[in-house]
């Protein structure tokens, strides 16, 4: 579950960076720089914690898609940004792939260890001899 956990903070990081990273292209500040580094560099730290648990294919799609998702709404937003019809496609088809990932990925599977058959020659031996 932390591990799940993990994800989400790196998603919520990644969307900080990156509209940290707009910002400060649209109004000079330098502080939107700072906080872009800082937060995409936790972002990867966080991600790279979330796949000792998470499948790789499914963080990262979660981490990328989700984070498309969210981008996109406040670039609408705060930026008014377009949202034309072929963007609305595109975030559908991202909806839709990421939970085909998602519940695609099957959790792995334990293969069970062989259970020894004890082995009765040295008796049937014994018995054939007596």
């Amino acid at each position: 579950m932390i591990y799940w956990m993990f994800l989400g903070l790196a998603i919520v990081t990644e969307v900080i960076g990156t509209l940290s990273m707009k910002y400060a292209s649209v109004s000079g500040d330098t502080a939107g720089m700072v906080v872009m580094y800082i937060m995409i560099a936790a972002s990867y730290i966080l991600l790279s914690m979330a796949v000792k648990k998470v499948a790789l294919g499914v963080a990262y799609a979660l981490w990328e898609g989700i984070g498309i998702l969210i981008i996109t709404t406040f670039s609408v937003m705060w930026f008014q940004e377009s949202l034309s019809p072929m963007k609305l496609g595109g975030l559908a088809l991202l909806i839709a792939g990421i939970t085909l990932i998602k519940y695609g990925t099957k959790k792995a599977v334990q293969k069970k260890q062989p259970v020894a058959k004890p082995s009765y020659a040295p008796l049937n031996e014994m018995m054939k001899g007596a």
